[in-house]
């Protein structure tokens, strides 16, 4: 499937960048030109079930054969949040960026520490007076973003990832250098899976006291976790 997406900057140095659940491009509101003001030309995605791009079946398979039949190949960096962490990861064979970013990836989800993912179903009915006391960080604007993404979201992308089809997604290797942000605490990356992935090859850095949504939770943070890699 073609996906929606949304570009900032312009030029040869290419940066990518997939949401997380229940989410779209809007999340990347100031990620994307941020790395625009660093030289990128950054091309964010809808994924199926997300934003303006289609609906469908869902599988995490199928959310990165979209990654790939949609972005180019060879981008300069490659950038996926949670659920975009697990896409990115099946696709990063075809996409090949020079360097990848996982941040607080959903990778472990099939642990058994995670929840299940069906439970985010339940989140497409959230008041902004809910999201702003789970999230007492967030801007504004970015209250207003997750009220329009959650408006936009098929929650049937959440209840493909349920039951037999959540398991452990973590790589084995990184196919290209990769580092793993995350969130302080993270209820998907224990203290055992950063030690786990260090050993796997993945570069780990937490970003302290930052929420799942480290991009939204704590910018500054986030942009500086990422020093040597953008």
């Amino acid at each position: 499937m073609q996906l929606h997406t949304r570009e900032w900057g312009t030029g040869d140095r290419i940066a990518l960048l997939v949401h997380g659940i229940m989410s779209d491009h809007r999340t990347w509101r100031r990620v994307g030109p941020a790395l625009a003001g660093r030289g990128y030309r950054v091309i964010a995605v809808d994924l199926r079930g997300h934003g303006e791009s289609g609906r469908g079946e869902y599988s995490a398979e199928l959310f990165a054969d979209d990654l790939a039949e949609t972005l180019p190949a060879g981008a300069e960096l490659a950038l996926g949040h949670s659920l975009g962490g697990i896409a990115l990861a099946l696709a990063v064979d075809r996409l090949r960026p020079q360097r990848a970013v996982y941040s607080d990836p959903a990778w472990p989800l099939g642990r058994g520490e995670a929840p299940d993912p069906a439970l985010f179903a339940q989140f497409k009915g959230w008041t902004r007076a809910t999201i702003k006391t789970l999230n007492p960080r967030w801007e504004e604007a970015d209250v207003d973003v997750e009220l329009a993404t959650l408006a936009a979201w098929d929650a049937g992308t959440a209840v493909s990832l349920s039951g037999a089809a959540a398991y452990d997604r973590t790589p084995d290797k990184p196919l290209v250098p990769s580092l793993v942000q995350v969130a302080d605490p993270s209820f998907l990356i224990t203290e055992e899976i950063k030690g786990d992935l260090a050993g796997r090859g993945f570069e780990v850095r937490t970003v302290s006291g930052a929420g799942h949504t480290i991009h939204r939770d704590d910018f500054d943070g986030f942009m500086g976790s990422l020093e040597g890699w953008i």
